[in-house]
């Protein structure tokens, strides 16, 4: 199981913005992927700007399928808007046994 966080930061003024095309255009469209497990969105109660994405993952192929696909090409076609003032940092995790 891999852990993918998506760390997303935005201007104050674009954080509603953000908020409502993650949870109505992007994880919609991600759930639904083989492999996916999960999805949630996080806001950090100290920096409103700050969102992260946090995806549960069956395996590293499951996410290389995904970011070929035309589902991705979807979630970044409707966040290019943001992008040219967000700053985006893409982590992965695996648990420690």
């Amino acid at each position: 199981m891999i852990t993918r966080m998506i760390i997303v930061t935005v201007p104050v003024e674009k954080i509603a913005e953000a908020e409502r095309l993650w949870k109505q255009e992007c994880a919609p469209l991600m759930i639904q992927q083989e492999g996916c497990v999960s999805e949630e969105l996080l806001r950090n109660r100290d920096n409103k700007g700050e969102l992260i994405s946090v995806q549960q993952w069956e395996s590293q192929d499951a996410i290389d399928k995904y970011r070929s696909s035309p589902a991705h090409q979807e979630i970044l076609k409707h966040t290019r808007g943001l992008m040219g003032v967000s700053k985006v940092e893409v982590k992965n995790y695996e648990v420690v046994s």
